[in-house]
C-alpha cells in the first residue's frame, strides 16, 4: 500500500483520478478492455469530476461494477447509488457495460448471486473505493467479514454507518436510513489489480489513523488495504492528521 497526501481535496483528488485513469489505459492497451469498480459518497465527488475528464480513456471498452446499494431504496431516491452513479458518471463517459446493484430487488440473495457470477468474469483492473467513517470499505462496516469468498453479501448497517448517511444529507432523518444493504465484499475488492482509495475531509482522521496505524483487523476494516501492494490512499491534510511520523 503506498499512502499520498496532498495539501487540500482538490489536488488530492486530481492526482487520483490521473493515477486511476492510468490503470484503466493500461487495461485498455494491453488487453483490449478494462474494467473497474466504482464507489460513491460526497468523497468522491471531485475524484470522479476528474476522472471523467481524463484524456485518452477509450470509455467504451470499459465494464463497471459497483461497490454497493441499500436494499428496499428506489433507485430514483435521492440517496441511491444507482442514481449517483449514472449522474457522476455512466451518464458522462457511457462505460460500454454498466452493472449496477439492483438494491430494490425482491430477492437480495439472487442479485448477490447474480453479480457474483458477472464478476468473477472480469478481470478487474482498478476499484475506486472510500473509507467510512467507522472504517468501512465499501458497507463491510466493523467488524467485517474477512473471509466470506462470496463477491457480494448481505450486510446489516451500523449505526455509526447509518448516522454517516444522515450527516452527508441523504436521507431526512436516521429512521429513513435503511438497515441493510448488498456489499461488495472484502475479498472482492482485495482481487482487483489496483486499488485507489480516495478519503478527504477531518471526519475521516479516526478511521485513517486506527486503519492505517493499529493491527490489520474486521475492527477496522480498511486496514486490509495494507495487505495489498498495488493499493494506493490518497488523504487530504484534513483526514492525514491523526497520522504521524
Amino acid at each position: 500500500m503506498q499512502t499520498c497526501i496532498y495539501p487540500d481535496k482538490v489536488e488530492m483528488a486530481r492526482a487520483a483520478a490521473a493515477k486511476a485513469a492510468e490503470f484503466l489505459r493500461v487495461g485498455i492497451s494491453s488487453r483490449g478492455h478494462a474494467t473497474f469498480i466504482a464507489a460513491t459518497g460526497v468523497s468522491q465527488y471531485e475524484f470522479l469530476d476528474n476522472l471523467a475528464v481524463a484524456p485518452s480513456i477509450d470509455w467504451s471498452k470499459t465494464t463497471m461494477f459497483h461497490l454497493d446499494e441499500y436494499i428496499g431504496l428506489p433507485e430514483m431516491h435521492p440517496a441511491s447509488f444507482r442514481l449517483y452513479l449514472n449522474k457522476r458518471i455512466v451518464d458522462r463517459v457511457h462505460p460500454g457495460v454498466v452493472n449496477l446493484i439492483q438494491g430494490n430487488t425482491p430477492d437480495p440473495l439472487e442479485e448477490c448471486a447474480r453479480l457474483g457470477k458477472l464478476i468473477r468474469e472480469n478481470v478487474v483492473d482498478v476499484a475506486f473505493v472510500g473509507i467510512g467513517e467507522n472504517g468501512h470499505l465499501a458497507f463491510n462496516d466493523p467488524p467485517a467479514d474477512f473471509s466470506t469468498e462470496e463477491a457480494y453479501i448481505v450486510v446489516e448497517l451500523d449505526q455509526a454507518c447509518r448516522r454517516q448517511q444522515l450527516g452527508e444529507g441523504w436521507f431526512k432523518s436516521l429512521d429513513e436510513v435503511p438497515h441493510r444493504a448488498i456489499s461488495m465484499s472484502i475479498r472482492q475488492i482485495m482481487k482487483a489489480r489496483a486499488i485507489i482509495c480516495v478519503v478527504p475531509d477531518q471526519r475521516k482522521a479516526v478511521a485513517v489513523r486506527d486503519c492505517f496505524t493499529r493491527e490489520i483487523s474486521p475492527l477496522y476494516p480498511a486496514s486490509i488495504l495494507r495487505n495489498h501492494d498495488q493499493a494506493y490512499v490518497y488523504l487530504d491534510n484534513q483526514a492525514a492528521s491523526l497520522l504521524t511520523g
